[in-house]
């Protein structure tokens, strides 16, 4: 690909030591976010594993996003109009706003944007879109696309612009190996905290960074003793199998359900990949007492008829989650900030409806439950007004 035409990059400079393939980045350090460290007129470094530290002259116009859980940081700085594309547009965004539906003055405007992984990632899409930033673990495609390697992900950062992304801290997944010396794992919140160093939004980080403090505190001080938590599984419901999470592992995907700490029952499965997969006869034997179904809350899955499937199936019925009509709606694992708040509150009154009152209910398609202020969580109010007037 001849880069020429990309040569001139007048509106933003940036240097993002450490993406060359072979090369020891600097990795992001978890204690703190340098954003003011530049002395070039108003540049700024932000510094996140497995890109080093990465350079910005300008706060982010167009922002390429795959995975929702940036799309709703953008939304969470104030910055939701700069996500260009989403993975999945219709689940990703619908869901999104059915959270900020709760939240007055937040929304998201999700359809017209294009799913950059719906043929695969390509560098042709990228010079195309001409992003100020990509909000994409550059392992990601070097590990799961042939077409990738450390030296094309490089080339994109010089010609139009940097990587910010770290996809492996999910669940604490092997990166591809050019970046396995300089990567490291973070909570949701950490690498939060790095995107709003990008936007220069970190007054917004702090302020939602307190708001999911006050709501971890209220959550872990009024768990009950261990041996009185429900045991539970958390599963999407496939062609006559389940596809199997973990509940309590390391990694952002489990940040709505490992504050709770409920008894995961398949704790003591290993899967291959990043989920496992198990049929009718292991979950009899496991027989959890909720099910807590992934994307529950999304337009993919309904979760009448998730609980429909399993009634009218001969071994799903003697499931005694679904006697005791205890299949529930989880939320999306790719959580950004805001959704991490409704959902730890989702899950918080499913578990355990006597610590933090009855979870009323959700139907596909519907807003987020409208909850009575006096038995909500988190305050909606300090939340909208953070997003959509700053900290």
């Amino acid at each position: 690909m001849d880069p020429t035409p990309h040569a001139d990059r007048s509106r933003r400079a940036f240097v993002a030591t450490g993406i060359a393939a072979g090369s020891a980045a600097v990795a992001g350090c978890i204690g703190g976010i340098d954003s003011e460290s530049a002395t070039d007129g108003d540049s700024y470094t932000v510094s996140m594993a497995p890109m080093g530290e990465v350079e910005f002259d300008s706060v982010p116009q167009d922002a390429f996003v795959t995975f929702p859980q940036y799309a709703d940081m953008a939304v969470a700085l104030g910055h939701g109009d700069a996500v260009t594309t989403l993975f999945a547009p219709y689940m990703s965004g619908a869901t999104m706003n059915t959270y900020y539906d709760r939240l007055e003055g937040v929304s998201f405007e999700w359809e017209g944007l294009e799913n950059p992984l719906a043929e695969g990632l390509s560098e042709e899409q990228l010079y195309a879109l001409d992003s100020d930033v990509h909000f994409l673990d550059p392992s990601y495609p070097v590990k799961t696309d042939d077409d990738w390697d450390a030296s094309t992900v490089a080339d994109v950062a010089d010609q139009i612009g940097p990587w910010v992304g770290n996809f492996h801290s999910g669940v604490h997944s092997e990166p591809a190996s050019a970046y396995a010396d300089s990567y490291e794992y973070y909570t949701l919140w950490e690498m939060f905290e790095r995107v709003a160093a990008v936007f220069r939004e970190e007054e917004r980080y702090e302020a939602l960074a307190e708001v999911h403090a006050d709501l971890r505190s209220q959550i872990e001080s009024n768990l009950p003793p261990e041996s009185e938590r429900p045991t539970v599984a958390r599963v999407t419901l496939g062609d006559g199998q389940f596809f199997a999470y973990h509940l309590n592992a390391d990694g952002y995907w489990q940040a709505d359900t490992r504050p709770l700490g409920a008894r995961d029952v398949f704790a003591d499965r290993d899967w291959e990949r990043d989920w496992g997969t198990v049929g009718y006869e292991a979950m009899l034997d496991a027989d959890p007492d909720v099910i807590l179904h992934l994307w529950g809350i999304t337009p993919r899955y309904a979760i009448g008829n998730v609980r429909k499937r399993l009634e009218n199936d001969s071994a799903g019925s003697q499931l005694t989650a679904v006697q005791d009509d205890r299949v529930v709606p989880g939320g999306m694992r790719y959580q950004g900030p805001i959704m991490n708040l409704f959902q730890l509150e989702m899950t918080a009154k499913q578990l355990y409806p006597e610590r933090f009152g009855e979870w009323p209910g959700y139907e596909s398609g519907e807003s987020y439950p409208d909850i009575p202020a006096d038995e909500q969580l988190f305050d909606r109010q300090r939340v909208a007004e953070i997003v959509t007037e700053g900290a």
